[in-house]
C-alpha cells in the first residue's frame, strides 16, 4: 500500500462529497423555501453517513445548518 496515493485518493473522495453535498442541499433548501415549507430563517438538522464495508466503516455524522 502506497500511503501517499491514499491519502490523495481520500482527498478526491472527500472534496467531492464536499463539493456535491453543498450543491445538494443549497438546491434543496432553495426548492423548499420558493415552495413554502420552509421561510429561510429554520435551522435544518442534517444527517449523513460513511459507509464502507470492505473496511467495516459505518459512521454518521449529524449536525444543524441554520439558514440566517
Amino acid at each position: 500500500m502506497n500511503e501517499d496515493t491514499l491519502n490523495i485518493e481520500i482527498r478526491k473522495f472527500l472534496k467531492n462529497v464536499g463539493i456535491t453535498s453543498q450543491r445538494e442541499i443549497e438546491h434543496a433548501v432553495l426548492k423548499a423555501v420558493e415552495a413554502g415549507k420552509l421561510n429561510g430563517s429554520e435551522t435544518i438538522e442534517v444527517k449523513m453517513t460513511l459507509d464502507a464495508p470492505a473496511i467495516g466503516i459505518s459512521h454518521c455524522i449529524e449536525g444543524k445548518i441554520a439558514l440566517e
